[in-house]
């Protein structure tokens, strides 16, 4: 297992770590006998980085983590586990899950602590007018967490608002080859790294649809070059191929899966990739590209919407949707594009004034695609829900 020293603190992490969102389950439940095995059997083949949150498997992820940590193991590893914005209404209810999440993971500690899943700066902002910010660094200073970082599921903008808003310790993107121009982008990646901040790196596989959901294309075009390597493999040598970032985190449901990554994350090394690769991967990307429903590259010309719509991000959900056959695209629309922020970035806000256009290299009909957009994204009973979310957890535009 390579691996890799954190530029901030000098802990040495393994460049592959086990993310605990898809456990392996039996019936319902995780199924105990198979995680603990797979997680020791991970830490004896030098994983020590295991990423899991509040509510992962109905709320047993950081349990089931714990109970597999117990007996010795927890000293050789690194535990991350987030704290859930959208849960937190005042200070006290932070301390709450804080306290929550300590006794299910069995720890004293949290190694790596991270905001979860914020998408734009106000919410951000929320947080830190509630002192969470400030209560973090007391923890931190008393040794019950020893890092403080943030995961991010919003736009390019806000990323680089939120990254430079406080010094992190560390931060979490979703990046892959498919991603290069979404999220945080790659641009991103390097201002992160730029500015001494390590990145850990969640979805490298976007939950397995870049193995099981490819175009038949994109399949033959990687066999073609080499008929040994997988989908998975491709996927994860081109993240790894990047000097800035640190930890791959994979949701590994099966003993396959981990021992294939495993002996991936024992070779793959930073800069490796030949430039008959890398051309692999710019007709794979061609390819895909080809295949979407609206051609937009995510290069954020058409920004910032003067009414807040986040258009490459929502042509972006759009696309997914049938690249790769995603049935739980909806939900991920509603996530990315802030349903539970202060201020949401759905493609209905639109009010046609066409500001974004003129500035599209690609030419693209944006209103009438975001009306497309709104129309299969959103749906009668979207904002309903949306409207009950947000009065339930007490959020204000």
């Amino acid at each position: 297992m390579l691996t890799k020293a954190n530029q901030k603190n000098g802990d040495i992490l393994s460049i592959l770590g086990f993310g605990c969102m898809r456990l392996p389950t039996k019936g319902n439940s995780i199924d105990e006998t198979r995680t603990i095995e797979m997680i020791h059997d991970a830490i004896e083949k030098g994983v020590n980085y295991f990423d899991t949150a509040y509510f992962y498997h109905g709320g047993k992820s950081e349990s089931m983590l714990g109970k597999a940590l117990s007996g010795g193991y927890r000293e050789k590893v690194k535990v991350a586990t987030k704290l859930p914005p959208f849960l937190v209404k005042n200070l006290d209810g932070a301390k709450k899950i804080m306290s929550t999440q300590l006794s299910k993971l069995q720890t004293e500690y949290i190694d790596y602590y991270l905001l979860h899943m914020l998408t734009d700066k106000p919410m951000f902002d929320r947080l830190v007018s509630l002192g969470i910010m400030e209560w973090l660094e007391e923890l931190k200073r008393d040794g019950t967490i020893k890092n403080i970082g943030f995961s991010f599921h919003g736009g390019k903008t806000d990323f680089e608002l939120i990254v430079k808003a406080y010094p992190w310790d560390f931060c979490q993107i979703q990046y892959n080859y498919l991603d290069e121009n979404n999220q945080a982008t790659k641009s991103g990646l390097l201002l992160a790294s730029s500015l001494g901040i390590p990145v850990i790196i969640m979805e490298p596989l976007r939950g397995g649809k870049l193995v099981n959901n490819l175009p038949q294309e994109v399949i033959q075009t990687f066999k073609n070059y080499d008929s040994e390597r997988t989908p998975a493999e491709w996927a994860l040598r081109w993240i790894w191929n990047h000097s800035e970032v640190n930890v791959v985190l994979s949701g590994m449901s099966t003993e396959e899966q981990m021992k294939e990554n495993i002996k991936i994350a024992s070779d793959a090394r930073e800069n490796s990739l030949t430039e008959g690769e890398n051309k692999i991967f710019d007709k794979v990307k061609s390819v895909m590209l080809e295949k979407t429903k609206i051609p937009c590259t995510g290069c954020g010309y058409c920004m910032p919407c003067p009414y807040g719509v986040n258009i490459p991000g929502c042509f972006s959900s759009y696309n997914d949707k049938y690249l790769l056959e995603d049935k739980l695209m909806r939900w991920k629309y509603m996530q990315t594009l802030g349903a539970m922020s202060e201020k949401p970035a759905f493609a209905s806000q639109c009010v046609e004034c066409g500001k974004c256009e003129s500035h599209c290299p690609q030419n693209i009909q944006i209103r009438k695609e975001l009306k497309i957009v709104s129309k299969e994204m959103e749906g009668i009973l979207f904002k309903p829900v949306v409207k009950v979310a947000r009065k339930f957890l007490k959020i204000k535009k």
